[in-house]
């Protein structure tokens, strides 16, 4: 074991916090350097989250300028790539909070590298038969009863964009083996120069080669692999992963279960959640005027999927902080950084809660400038607001939960929450009750309800003795000894 040589790296985060003793709360100072610790986090891993999501967004904007039937089947195409493929890669990915954050806190730096490189060779078997549907995507959209011009559109798109899906786990997989090691700067980086050349690469592959909006998926692929090479350029060489990364091994093919029992509850838990609010659209369809209310649930729902950056920023922070804590054996400091990403929850879902319902009545002119739609996006802005702030709540004890280890609670508690809660409740609202697409989201914020007091009540009876011996235990139980790696 490498017990030596552990004095530092390259972020203030990197040396272990010393263990707090006495009430939580007592400590002013150790309040202090919890929250600076955090924010120093959350910072970077926000703008990593918005700049990933704007390739997407942006390709779509440049197809956007081709007409509307390239625009309808970028969209849709975009769409079912989240739902299909993305959502699920970066939930299986999600399980390396969990066994890098807790390997990294107890000291065994060369697992790190062991737990990324069997997470991606996982990510990139299940690649495969998502690339198969991809490549299917046309008929499966006219299957569903999309419109056959618009379907064949989208089909195409998203057959150009199937090497997406590989670099894109890839990806996911790289940021979780740099976030549990508190190194998110370079992470930052790489997605502004990635974001930036995209905008370079989308107008040649779309105006100028002749690709029109097969040139705006091509663009995205691009993107996708130029970060993933950026990062590996960045593990490889940097000092800082020098521990961490000790290059391929055939020691990381053994053991693939270990990942797979983390990985596909926290695929589940993260795809429960996004189909739930995929599903709003859908049904807004079959509302009275469903074009009215498609339009105006899409601008909700990328509003909503923008500002959730930010406690997605915060839920990452958190759920490094309480994995390395747990793994180094600190129970009370992982208690603590709880307790201080809750308030900053609490204060961001606020502080945004009042922007969106100031904005109210002039946001809807950002996506169209039909009065009615913007009429009724000003109704939904309050509700936007509330569920937001829920949503955060949500989000950040999510992150916990990632930290501790247990995908599969949080798995069944999102299955509870939004489908025998959530989804009946919006279809009673909007269809039994009339209330529309308000009823569709209401019915999502009882399920955003219920999902923050079911996470509340078990972080409320958590023993964190007990969760750092399970750490403990899970560590050691993974671990491969550095004889064997060299």
């Amino acid at each position: 074991m490498e017990s030596n040589n552990t004095s530092s790296l390259s972020t203030p985060l990197a040396q272990s916090s010393q263990k707090i003793n006495g009430p939580i709360f007592e400590s002013k100072d150790a309040f202090l350097e919890e929250l600076r610790k955090q924010l120093w986090l959350a910072g970077p891993l926000i703008s990593v989250s918005l700049l990933q999501f704007c390739l997407q967004l942006i390709s779509v904007m440049f197809v956007g300028h081709l007409g509307e039937v390239s625009l309808s089947g970028a969209s849709i195409a975009t769409s079912f790539a989240s739902v299909t493929g993305f959502s699920l890669l970066m939930g299986m990915a999600s399980a390396l909070d969990t066994l890098c954050g807790q390997s990294y806190g107890a000291k065994q730096y060369h697992m790190l590298g062991i737990h990324a490189q069997r997470a991606m060779f996982v990510l990139l078997l299940v690649c495969i038969p998502l690339a198969l549907i991809w490549a299917n995507t046309g008929p499966i959209l006219e299957a569903l009863g999309q419109d056959p011009t618009i379907s064949m559109e989208a089909g195409t798109y998203a057959r150009y964009m199937i090497p997406c899906v590989f670099g894109y786990g890839i990806l996911q997989c790289q940021v979780r083996f740099l976030q549990t090691q508190s190194i998110v700067f370079p992470m930052m980086i790489s997605s502004g120069i990635t974001t930036v050349l995209h905008l370079v690469v989308c107008w040649i592959l779309v105006f100028k080669s002749g690709l029109g909006s097969k040139g705006a998926a091509v663009a995205s692929c691009v993107s996708y692999w130029l970060n993933v090479l950026l990062l590996s350029l960045y593990i490889k060489f940097s000092p800082a992963c020098s521990r961490t990364w000790t290059g391929f091994s055939r020691e990381s093919l053994q053991d693939v279960l270990n990942f797979i029992r983390l990985g596909l509850p926290s695929a589940v838990m993260v795809c429960l959640e996004n189909w739930s609010f995929e599903m709003m659209v859908l049904l807004s369809g079959l509302l009275p005027n469903p074009a009215l209310e498609t339009s105006v649930l899409s601008i909700c729902l990328n509003t909503s999927a923008t500002v959730w950056m930010i406690p997605f920023g915060l839920s990452s922070a958190v759920s490094t902080r309480i994995s390395n804590e747990l793994g180094a054996e600190h129970p009370q400091a992982a208690r603590l950084a709880l307790r201080v990403v809750l308030l900053m929850a609490l204060a961001e879902g606020i502080v945004v809660g009042v922007v969106l319902v100031l904005i109210r009545n002039v946001w809807g002119y950002a996506y169209s400038n039909e009065a009615e739609v913007v009429r009724y996006v000003a109704t939904m802005m309050p509700i936007l607001a509330t569920s937001n702030l829920i949503d955060g709540l949500q989000c950040v004890l999510s992150g916990a939960v990632r930290g501790c280890g247990w995908q599969k609670m949080g798995a069944f508690i999102n299955l509870g929450s939004y489908y025998l809660v959530g989804i009946p409740l919006s279809i009673l609202l909007a269809f039994v009750a009339h209330i529309g697409g308000k009823g569709l989201w209401m019915g999502i914020i009882c399920a955003l309800l219920v999902q923050v007091v079911c996470l509340s009540i078990i972080m409320l009876r958590t023993n964190w003795e007990h969760q750092t011996n399970k750490a403990r235990e899970r560590v050691y139980n993974s671990m491969i000894p550095v004889e064997v790696l060299r």
